[in-house]
């Protein structure tokens, strides 16, 4: 899976989570380091939404400025999320295209269970109605 990656802040855990990715076989096409986090969320977001990438993954030090900022972008389904089961809900009950998370409380355990979750998981087709009022 083609794989867009984007932090304002690189550290141990946003290393980690690119090793994560691409020891699993996918290809981070866009890696973002070191931007203001709303450039960030925003390149992400374009790259998804514009299919350079099929999913994204955002993150600062909360996760919320990149999460808003991706989802400024038409097509971005951006979901904060703090552990597995939100990211998997995301997915399933949203069709989330991008996963954002904090750096400031996630762990690389909890950032690989995400991911687990995240790129696993399929949008619910009985969902599709509701998804498409997001726009």
């Amino acid at each position: 899976m083609r794989i867009a990656f984007g932090t304002d802040e690189r550290t141990p855990l946003t290393d980690a989570v690119c090793d994560e990715l691409a020891a699993r076989g996918h290809d981070v096409t866009l890696r973002l380091e070191g931007e203001a986090w709303p450039d960030v969320g925003h390149r992400v977001g374009e790259a998804v939404a514009g299919g350079d990438a099929e999913r994204g993954v955002v993150c600062c030090w909360t996760g919320t400025g990149v999460s808003m900022a991706a989802n400024k972008v038409a097509g971005v389904r951006a979901a904060l999320c703090t552990d597995a089961e939100t990211a998997r809900g995301a997915r399933r009950w949203n069709d989330a295209n991008v996963l954002a998370f904090g750096l400031r409380l996630t762990s690389a355990d909890v950032a690989r269970e995400m991911l687990d979750a995240f790129l696993a998981t399929d949008a619910d087709a009985g969902e599709r109605p509701q998804i498409d009022k997001l726009g």
